[in-house]
């Protein structure tokens, strides 16, 4: 028998799951409710024609946004949605110990400026992910990377703090809650990942 704490407790988790789940869905309506899928085409359009001609994509963010670089990168060297060759991306948030060697000797807010300065050419896209867009060190990287000649490009919660006027493209979910704007990089990194294999590889 389920006592009446343990029945309180499951309701209540349920009431907050399907609060949640119709935030989440109410977000991912408003996506089509604005410029986004346009901007998400045109992403995919300026990373092709970079692979294309030599180039490569660079991911970085902390924490949550962190683990979105190493999802999307990992998606563009391995697979998406069929087999094919192999297309360049790295996340510079994977190497702990740059990251950390070079918070420790110059700064972490240098620690993606720096990875751009070693890894970056010009012609590349450089996708630096901050929900806040406050994020210092995600701000110098995409410095750095616009001083050496790479496509910059923002993703960002609303209203997108500093990152719109560091980056040439800025694409803002429609949400502030750090949950609901993390939940839309997901469908908006994989919709370019499904949009750049369509392009690169002759296949819809």
């Amino acid at each position: 028998m389920v006592s009446q704490e343990a029945f309180r407790t499951t309701t209540h988790g349920s009431e907050v799951a399907r609060t949640r789940i119709r935030e989440s869905v109410a977000v991912h309506q408003a996506l089509l409710d604005n410029e986004l899928p346009s901007r998400v085409a045109e992403l995919a359009e300026l990373i092709v024609a970079s692979l294309r001609n030599g180039g490569k994509v660079l991911f970085f963010g902390n924490g949550g946004s962190a683990a979105d670089a190493t999802h999307l990168a990992a998606e563009f060297v391995g697979r998406f949605r069929f087999d094919r060759s192999p297309l360049p991306a790295l996340s510079l948030s994977d190497n702990g110990s740059s990251v950390s060697g070079i918070g420790n000797d110059y700064g972490f807010d240098d620690v993606f400026a720096r990875q751009v300065a070693a890894f970056g050419t010009a012609g590349d896209v450089a996708i630096g992910i901050s929900t806040s867009g406050i994020s210092q060190n995600v701000v110098e990287g995409l410095r750095a990377a616009s001083a050496r000649g790479l496509h910059t490009v923002a993703l960002a919660g609303t209203p997108g703090g500093d990152l719109p006027d560091e980056a040439e493209r800025c694409l803002r979910m429609p949400a502030t809650d750090t949950a609901r704007v993390q939940e839309c990089y997901m469908l908006v990194g994989h919709l370019v990942c499904e949009l750049v294999e369509q392009a690169m590889f002759g296949r819809g």
